[in-house]
C-alpha cells in the first residue's frame, strides 16, 4: 500500500467514488457511457414516457460516440421505440442477476447501482422523478428530473399512500442527486420550496414535442383520420387523461355557449371521472356533442390535432403542459388555464384563462370559432415561440448539466 496511487484509490473508493473517475468528472467529453432509467420509455406511452424516450434519442443522436444504456425491469414490445432501436449507441439493458431482489421496483430501487457499476456507467440521470436509494454507492453523478410536484400542490388527487411514497422517493431523489433538471421554472420553484432544495442545484430545461407535430399534413390524409375516428366535422380538442385535474369539466360547461355545429373530442383514458363528465354532458344537454377517444395511437395525434377547430388545455395544474405546445407546433389556436406554468408552454402564442370560469372559456371559443377573433398573428407568433423548444436546443441543454453534475461531483469529492 506504499504505492500514493493505491492510497489515493482506497480514499475514494471509501468516499463512493475511484481516483480514475474523479480525474474524468471535469469535463463531459471524457464521458463514454451514460445510465439512463428507462422504465418509463419501455412502458409509458404517454407524458413521462414520452420525456424518457425524447432525451434518449436527442442525446443519442448528438453523441454518437458515447453509449447510452437504459436500464429497465422488463423489455416490453412498443413501437415508440423504433427510433432508439435504430441508434446503434442506445443499449436497452434488464437486470442482469436473478433473484427477489433483482426484479421489478426492488431491482429500480436498491439493486440497480451495482449493476452500474459493473457495466461502468460514469454518469446517471434519473428520467422520471427518482433515483435509485442506493445511487450514492455508485460512485458517480447523478442527474434526476423532476416533472412536477403537484401531489403536494393538489393532494386531493392522490391517495394518502401515493402521496407518502411520492414524498419519500422523489423527495429523497432531489436531495441526493448532483444536479436536479426541473421541466419548467414553475417545476422548479416548487421543488426548492417544497424540498428545501437550493436553487444553484436545479437547471430549467423545456423538453421539445415530438417532430411529427411540427409536419404540416395533407388533406387526404387530415379527412381519412377524421373518418377513421368518426370524429365531427368541427370540434374543440383536449387531450389528457380523464381526470379531475385535467380540468374537462371547465370545457363541457363551456360548450353550452358555443353553436350545436361545434363538438368537443376528448382524447384519453378515462375512469369514474369520465363517468362523472359524461352524467354532466348529459344534464347540461351537450352530450350527443361530447365525443370520448381513447387507445387512439400516437402517431395518428398530429393528425387529431391539426384537424380541430381549437386545442384546450383548462389544467388546474402542470409541471409543463406539452399538449399546449404540441397544440401550437400543429399551428392551431390554443387555450390554456392560468395558475401554473401552462403560459410557460404557450407564451405568447396561445390564449389564457382562469381555470374556473367557465363563462370565459365559452366565451373565447365562441370568437375563436366564428372567425370574430383573429388567430393569424398568434398562430405566426407560435412558429416562433416554438424554438425554444427545438429538440437539438434540449440535447445542448442537457449536455450543459451533464457538465455542471460532473464538475459539481468532482469538487465534492475531492
Amino acid at each position: 500500500m506504499s504505492n500514493p496511487t493505491q492510497i489515493f484509490q482506497l480514499f475514494f473508493r471509501f468516499r463512493g467514488a475511484n481516483l480514475e473517475s474523479l480525474l474524468i468528472f471535469s469535463n463531459f467529453a471524457n464521458v463514454k457511457k451514460i445510465g439512463y432509467d428507462g422504465k418509463r420509455a419501455v412502458s409509458n406511452m404517454t407524458g413521462l414516457g414520452n420525456y424518457s424516450r425524447l432525451v434518449l434519442e436527442s442525446v443519442g443522436r448528438r453523441f454518437p460516440d458515447r453509449t447510452l444504456l437504459v436500464y429497465t425491469p422488463a423489455m416490453k414490445a412498443n413501437g415508440r421505440l423504433a427510433a432508439l432501436h435504430e441508434l446503434d449507441n442506445v443499449q436497452f439493458h434488464v437486470p442482469d442477476r436473478k433473484g427477489p431482489m433483482n426484479s421489478g421496483a426492488l431491482w429500480r430501487s436498491f439493486r440497480l447501482t451495482e449493476q452500474l457499476r459493473r457495466d461502468g456507467v460514469e454518469l446517471f440521470h434519473g428520467l422520471s422523478n427518482e433515483l435509485p436509494f442506493t445511487i450514492e454507492k455508485a460512485g458517480i453523478p447523478s442527474v434526476v428530473t423532476m416533472h412536477d410536484v403537484i401531489y403536494r400542490r393538489l393532494p386531493y388527487c392522490y391517495s394518502p399512500i401515493d402521496r407518502l411514497l411520492y414524498d419519500i422517493k422523489y423527495g429523497e431523489s432531489c436531495h441526493m442527486a448532483t444536479r436536479i433538471i426541473a421541466v419548467s421554472e414553475r417545476t422548479k420553484e416548487d421543488v426548492c420550496e417544497l424540498y428545501d432544495i437550493s436553487p444553484e442545484r436545479v437547471d430549467v430545461v423545456y423538453q421539445g414535442c415530438d417532430e411529427s407535430f411540427r409536419q404540416v399534413l395533407s388533406t387526404v390524409h387530415l379527412e381519412e383520420i377524421r373518418k377513421r375516428y368518426e370524429l365531427p366535422a368541427r370540434y374543440i380538442l383536449q387531450v389528457g387523461t380523464i381526470e379531475r385535474r385535467k380540468n374537462l369539466e371547465l370545457t363541457i360547461r363551456a360548450m353550452t355557449t358555443l353553436p350545436a355545429d361545434v363538438h368537443l373530442v376528448a382524447v384519453g383514458r378515462g375512469g369514474s371521472y369520465k363517468e362523472k363528465m359524461e352524467k354532466l354532458a348529459e344534464r347540461l344537454g351537450v352530450r350527443e356533442r361530447v365525443h370520448f377517444k381513447s387507445g387512439i395511437p400516437f402517431v395518428d395525434l398530429p393528425a387529431i390535432n391539426q384537424r380541430a377547430d381549437v386545442i384546450v388545455y383548462p389544467s388546474h395544474y402542470e409541471g409543463f403542459g406539452i399538449p399546449v405546445l404540441e397544440g401550437i407546433e400543429s399551428r392551431r389556436p390554443v387555450v390554456a388555464a392560468t395558475g401554473s406554468c401552462l403560459e410557460e408552454a404557450g407564451g405568447e402564442a396561445a390564449w389564457y384563462v382562469d381555470p374556473n370560469d367557465a363563462r370565459a372559456l365559452g366565451n373565447l371559443l365562441v370568437g375563436l370559432t366564428d372567425g370574430s377573433i383573429d388567430t393569424a398573428p398568434r398562430i405566426v407568433a407560435g412558429k416562433k415561440y416554438a424554438r425554444r423548444f427545438d429538440n437539438s436546443t434540449m440535447a445542448e441543454n442537457l449536455e450543459s448539466v451533464y457538465e455542471k453534475a460532473l464538475s459539481d461531483y468532482r469538487s465534492k469529492h475531492l
